[in-house]
């Protein structure tokens, strides 16, 4: 069976690959990548926030399913910050438990964030190996009200960002990326000598806020610190595909790279990505939040410089991978990830529905080129005041609103062929609208009458959860004590 290497970016947009129409050009070997391989323009997250779109990629499942939600409040983003008491459920079957059952070598690099206590370690989840954080490299914190984040090999603690891991917050400077790019190569050299097929999960997060990149690429870019950031990740992808070359297991090799939600817009332009033409960023179910880059590669098996309109999501890369280890699905459980390879081994096009969800809520769905908007909302009045702008310059009458309203009655659509940026709702009148209207009720009337949703996992938080003591800090002398345990409702503003 095929080597899998799924290259998943944090925070990257749409807009941010020369391939999709960034001005300036600078991801010369991901547009490489992009004419060797398959280029989906309406590809899609599972969710507009890191931690439940990571969780849909790894279970093949919506986030409803998975329990990567909260009931905390109607339709509010939650992931996994350090102090969150949840995590993957031991129900949910993982993507690397099902490839290592079938013999393959399975290895993450960097971000995890499916929680961080001892049970949902990605080790005890079908990862072999690890290298990288349990949660985002925010910091710098005083391990004092916060621990700084640890950086993991395996099941223990090698140290924490911010002190064996530098990260200049003020410079930007970070070897984070080239650590990450050595241990991806490294892995994939030992598996060809022992002759074992392998996954590897390349989850980097330099594109996310607090953006870094190492010294040779700060300041090379003309997009400012961002655009450093992605220039490394290209210049690394570069690297990766060329060491499969090199030993000759480019043929028996299948990547694709992708990212876990929008741009956040909230963070650009200095720290922030491009979405592209699409409308808002991360937090948001419009297009910008959620419609990722994302590119297939397997020479010799995916035809070269192919454009493919298949809706594809990132759940599909669960399903696909399976199918490419000769694999069926689990079918005791709903499985939403389709198996993407008959679209790009011949070019077939299946109809299925995209669903938008924050949180609890269905907001929005997209069937062929229809996009249906249950309820809006960016983000609240109070946050917007406090300049939390979640698309900025780019308000839309009624659509881009800081209250929660509801469309169930007639919803919003829009033609995101002819309106990828969702500025023109079509006509309530018109017959295009009864005509989509039906066939997309009926399509959400199917999903809700059949949907289970599965206990929420991101409703309670702790202090005391908090990474004060991780696996491994003692031989480092580098074990925090704990304050007091409260257990409460976390908050989830937006």
């Amino acid at each position: 069976p095929p080597n899998i290497l799924l290259l998943l970016m944090d925070d990257m947009g749409w807009g941010d690959l020369g391939v999709y129409g960034e001005p300036s050009r600078e991801t010369p070997n991901l547009d490489r990548m992009a004419a060797e391989g398959m280029l989906f323009p309406s590809f899609y997250s599972a969710n507009p926030l890191c931690s439940p779109s990571r969780a849909a990629l790894l279970t093949g499942r919506l986030p409803i399913r998975n329990g990567f939600y909260t009931t905390n409040g109607h339709a509010r983003n939650a992931y996994t910050p350090q102090e969150i008491v949840g995590g993957i459920p031991d129900s949910e079957r993982l993507l690397p438990q099902l490839l290592k059952e079938a013999g393959y070598a399975t290895k993450i690099v960097g971000k995890w964030h499916l929680g961080h206590r001892p049970q949902f370690h990605p080790l005890k989840h079908g990862f072999d190996e690890w290298f990288g954080s349990p949660n985002c490299h925010f910091g710098p914190y005083d391990n004092k009200a916060r621990p700084n984040i640890p950086v993991y090999r395996n099941w223990d603690m090698v140290g924490r960002f911010y002190e064996e891991f530098p990260i200049n917050v003020k410079t930007g400077e970070s070897n984070l990326t080239q650590i990450y790019l050595q241990e991806a190569l490294d892995f994939i050299r030992q598996q060809q000598a022992a002759q074992h097929p392998f996954f590897l999960y390349w989850a980097v997060d330099a594109t996310h806020a607090p953006v870094y990149a190492s010294r040779p690429f700060l300041g090379i870019s003309q997009r400012g610190r961002y655009g450093d950031a992605v220039r490394e990740i290209d210049d690394s992808v570069g690297k990766i595909l060329s060491l499969l070359r090199t030993l000759s297991i480019a043929e028996n090799s299948f990547v694709f790279f992708t990212s876990d939600n929008g741009a956040a817009l909230i963070s650009a332009p200095s720290q922030g990505g491009s979405n592209g033409p699409f409308l808002c960023g991360k937090q948001t179910t419009f297009e910008g939040g959620m419609r990722e880059p994302a590119i297939a590669w397997w020479p010799k098996h995916i035809p070269a410089g192919q454009v493919s309109h298949q809706l594809g999501s990132i759940m599909d890369l669960f399903t696909t991978s399976l199918a490419l280890a000769g694999l069926k699905p689990p079918s005791d459980r709903v499985i939403d990830g389709l198996n993407l390879l008959p679209t790009m081994l011949q070019g077939q096009l299946m109809d299925r529905p995209i669903f938008y969800y924050r949180g609890n809520t269905l907001m929005a769905i997209t069937l062929s080129q229809h996009k249906a908007h249950f309820w809006t909302w960016t983000n609240s009045w109070e946050d917007f005041r406090q300049g939390i702008d979640f698309c900025p310059g780019q308000n839309v009458s009624g659509v881009t609103t800081h209250t929660q309203e509801e469309h169930t009655k007639l919803p919003l659509l829009f033609h995101l062929g002819r309106d990828p940026g969702e500025r023109f709702p079509l006509s309530f009148a018109s017959s295009e609208y009864q005509d989509a209207l039906s066939r997309i009720k009926l399509v959400v009337q199917q999903h809700q009458d059949s949907l289970v949703p599965g206990q929420p996992q991101l409703n309670m938080c702790n202090q005391a959860v908090m990474n004060w003591a991780p696996p491994g800090c003692e031989k480092l002398g580098k074990c925090l004590p704990p304050p007091e345990s409260v257990l409460k409702k976390c908050s989830w503003s937006h």
